[in-house]
C-alpha cells in the first residue's frame, strides 16, 4: 500500500541559529535521506563561512589583512563579489567588512547599560568599508586593505546557506519544500492539498513565548526575510536599541522595529532586509520600489505599516 504524499520535517541548530527544513514526500526513508543531504550542505557552508574557527577560508582573510591577499574557493569569492555589489546598491548601508566592530561594545546583553560615546563609535566603525575589499578575479583571492580589517557574513550566510540548500534537494528530485534560516526562508512547489505555502510574518511586539504572527503570506518559489529590533536588542534609559549597527555611524538603528523581504532567493531577501532598516522607512522603500521583482513590509516604531509598491493588500493575522 502506497503512503500518503505529506510533509517531513528536521530542525536543530546550524550556523548557530534554529534551522528547519521540509520536504513533501511520499516515501519517508527517501525523504529523510534528502534531509540529510540538505543538512550536510548547509554544515559544509558553515564550515567555510564561519569565524569561529581559525582554519575557515573567512578567517584566513581576516587574519591577513593588511598583508597579503589569500585564495579562496569560487564559491566563497562570489559571494564576497555578490556581498560588494550589494554593498555599491545600498550605498554602504549592508557592508560584510562589518566584523570590525568590537563584541565588546555591542554585546547587547544585561551587562550593557550606556551606548559608547560617539567618539569611540566613530573610531570603531573606521575599518568598515566595503570598498577596502580588493578581489582578483583570475587568482580568485581577496584581499582585505587595512590591518585589523574583518569580514563577516551574518547579514547573509544564513540566506545563502538556505538557498544552496534548495538548490541541491531540488537537483535530488525534491519537487517541494521549504528551508527555513532561522525566519530566512526559501519556498517551492505546493503543500501536499496542492496549495501555496502559508508563511507568517512575526509579530514584532510579541514578548517572550511562542513567535506570533501579525500577518500571513501565500507564496510559492519565493523567499521571504525578516530582520527586527525584537531579536535582540537591549533597554538604555527606556529607549529599546536594535543589534542592527549603522555602519556609517556605529550606533545602533531605531525607528524600525521589523522589515520583512520577499524576493526570488534567500540571499539577496535576507541581504536587503537589514539595509533597509538602516536606511529608514522613506529611503528603504524607494531602494525596494526600483527593484523588479521584491516586495517589502516595514513596521515602524509606531506600528505603522509600510508596504511597497508592488504590495496590494496585507492579511492580517486571526486573534
Amino acid at each position: 500500500m502506497e503512503s500518503a504524499t505529506r510533509i517531513h520535517r528536521w530542525f536543530g541548530r546550524l550556523m548557530g541559529n534554529r534551522f528547519e527544513i521540509s520536504v513533501v514526500s511520499s516515501d519517508t526513508d527517501w525523504a529523510n535521506t534528502r534531509l540529510a543531504d540538505a543538512v550536510a550542505e548547509i554544515r559544509r557552508i558553515e564550515r567555510l563561512l564561519t569565524t569561529f574557527d581559525d582554519t575557515s577560508q573567512t578567517n584566513q582573510i581576516n587574519a591577513n589583512a593588511g598583508i597579503r591577499p589569500v585564495q579562496v574557493d569560487a564559491e566563497v569569492f562570489a559571494l564576497i563579489s555578490r556581498s560588494l555589489r550589494l554593498s555599491a546598491l545600498t550605498q554602504g548601508a549592508f557592508d560584510i567588512t562589518y566584523g570590525s566592530l568590537d563584541k565588546r561594545f555591542w554585546n547587547f546583553d544585561t551587562t550593557m547599560t550606556a551606548l559608547p560615546d560617539a567618539k569611540t563609535a566613530r573610531r570603531l566603525v573606521r575599518l568598515i568599508n566595503y570598498r577596502h575589499v580588493v578581489l582578483d578575479e583570475s587568482a580568485l583571492t581577496v584581499f582585505l586593505k587595512e590591518k585589523g580589517m574583518r569580514i563577516g557574513f551574518g547579514g547573509i550566510g544564513k540566506g545563502y546557506a538556505a538557498e544552496q540548500a534548495k538548490r541541491l534537494l531540488q537537483s535530488l528530485g525534491v519537487e517541494s519544500g521549504i528551508v527555513n534560516a532561522a525566519g530566512d526562508l526559501t519556498t517551492w512547489g505546493k503543500q501536499p492539498n496542492g496549495q501555496p505555502w502559508t508563511i507568517g510574518i512575526a509579530d514584532p511586539d510579541n514578548q517572550g513565548g511562542a513567535i506570533r504572527a501579525f500577518s500571513y503570506l501565500t507564496i510559492s518559489d519565493m523567499a521571504v526575510a525578516t530582520s527586527g529590533n525584537y531579536e535582540k536588542y537591549v533597554l538604555i534609559n527606556g529607549k529599546r536599541y536594535s543589534h542592527t549597527i549603522d555602519p556609517k555611524t556605529g550606533y545602533p538603528v531605531s525607528g524600525i522595529k521589523s522589515v520583512t523581504v520577499i524576493a526570488p532567493n534567500t540571499e539577496l531577501a535576507d541581504a536587503l532586509a537589514t539595509p533597509v532598516m538602516v536606511m529608514g522607512v522613506d529611503v528603504g522603500l524607494h531602494l525596494i520600489n526600483q527593484m523588479h521583482h521584491i516586495a517589502c513590509i516595514i513596521i515602524d516604531e509606531e506600528d505603522q505599516i509600510h508596504t511597497s509598491s508592488n504590495i496590494r493588500t496585507i492579511t492580517p493575522a486571526s486573534v
